[in-house]
């Protein structure tokens, strides 16, 4: 019997440094001890368990046989079709249960293997409640001795297991993280893709992930986005960015209370990587200016944003529910005269002369963020453009309203017919009279 206490601290201490549960690592100490019997005391094709009692270190042991009917397993025409079938056994598909190869077909039926499986005629022997599928467990005799081969069987399985454990926990822990700014250390620089010490693994940057401009070195700290986690075989790949636009509202949440507490809420972006970004905010709280929330006191809130980003420049404005006011407001830094409404999602923007250069931005960049980040297809025009209308363009849309005013405009114009013989006759007599 071994000291229970240095064996449970060695268990937690595993546990810790490996960051997966304390159950988890005397679970597979369970299973490496059951193929320690299996291989001194078992016989090939049996599925046996162990149990070990954490306090007093006593270990059980059981074989599991499946209940099996007619009906689940090969008849001896089927195995003989089978056999045609297939060149050899060891063609035949197979599935993986307790380290063990299972042969099945397509129907999910298996070779009935007395060392694995029992008749549910024999099995209501032993126990009248048992029904097809279920297991049976037999108590096996207890053994403490075991050989040179048993005791790294269980060496191999302990390793294999915490090893797969291990890789579970760091792909739940870091899927749960996903959509979320995390902090790395980039470790090295592999051709396109960059990689970051985030924790308990590294982290990839790829090229397409990247700001373009900007240069990493080793040893340097970053804040990422974390942009998915995926299984591979050799355990998770954290895949992360720099570019993805929701980088942006992740360090507003970071830098402004009012973001992280839902008094302030980010709209919708638009970004230009490494160049330029616009946010639309908006708040239904009194008293509380969104615009100044983001910016901070004297510009300290944005300009720790611009700083984590290399220095990409970040418009601020405020969302409207009123399309005519939002587009308006997504042109700042210029000032528009006037919002057009058009047909299919288009937009006409009057602004000053002065102000057109600066409305469309230089590429035409500052119009194309704005058209991004509301939905609309703007077309920024001067005044004296305002009135003209392109071949096979329609007008812009009119209110009700104006169309109400347009209509009484119209009738009162048109004259009856009775109406045109009096003001005829009225202007005979004013003719003679002169």
């Amino acid at each position: 019997m071994f000291d229970v206490k240095n064996f449970m601290s060695a268990i937690a201490q595993i546990a810790e440094e490996k960051g997966i549960s304390a159950e988890k690592v005397l679970e597979t100490i369970e299973m490496a001890i059951a193929a320690a019997y299996k291989k001194d005391y078992g016989k090939k094709g049996q599925i046996i368990k162990a149990k070990l009692d954490p306090e007093s270190g006593a270990v059980s042991f059981w074989q599991v046989k499946l209940v099996v009917d007619e009906k689940m397993i090969y008849s001896e025409e089927e195995m003989e079709q089978l056999k045609e079938k297939f060149v050899s056994p060891a063609d035949v598909p197979t599935r993986h249960k307790d380290g063990e190869d299972e042969k099945i077909t397509d129907e999910g039926k298996i070779r009935f293997n007395p060392e694995r499986h029992i008749m549910l005629k024999e099995a209501k022997k032993i126990n009248s409640k048992l029904k097809p599928g279920q297991e049976l467990e037999t108590p096996l005799e207890t053994k403490e001795d075991y050989g040179r081969i048993a005791a790294q069987t269980a060496k191999q399985v302990i390793l294999q297991r915490i090893r797969e454990a291990e890789k579970e926990s760091i792909f739940s822990e870091y899927k749960s993280k996903e959509g979320e700014i995390i902090s790395g250390i980039v470790q090295r620089v592999e051709g396109r893709n960059v990689f970051l010490d985030v924790g308990k693994v590294l982290g990839i940057l790829p090229r397409e992930e990247q700001v373009p401009g900007e240069f990493y070195r080793p040893g340097q700290r970053l804040k990422v986005f974390l942009l998915k986690v995926e299984e591979t075989p050799k355990g998770p790949a954290i895949i992360l960015s720099r570019a993805y636009p929701k980088l942006i509202s992740k360090l507003f949440e970071l830098e402004v209370p009012e973001v992280s507490s839902g008094q302030v809420q980010i709209k919708s972006i638009a970004r230009e990587v490494g160049s330029r970004s616009k946010i639309s905010v908006s708040t239904e709280t009194e008293g509380i200016d969104p615009i100044g929330s983001m910016v901070g006191q004297k510009g300290t809130r944005v300009m720790a944003v611009i700083n984590e980003l290399g220095g990409e420049k970040i418009d601020i404005i405020e969302y409207s529910p009123e399309s005519e006011k939002y587009i308006a407001n997504s042109l700042s830094p210029a000032k528009v005269l006037e919002v057009q409404i058009m047909p299919k999602n288009k937009a006409r923007v009057i602004v000053p002369e002065d102000q057109l250069s600066l409305a469309i931005g230089k590429d035409g960049q500052n119009v194309r963020l704005a058209a991004k980040l509301t939905g609309w297809k703007i077309d920024v025009k001067p005044p004296e453009q305002a009135e003209v209308v392109e071949d096979g363009e329609p007008r812009p849309e009119k209110s009700g309203q104006e169309e109400e005013k347009e209509k009484d405009a119209g009738e009162q114009k048109e004259e009856k017919p009775e109406d045109k013989k009096e003001n005829k006759k009225k202007r005979s007599i004013k003719k003679t009279k002169e």
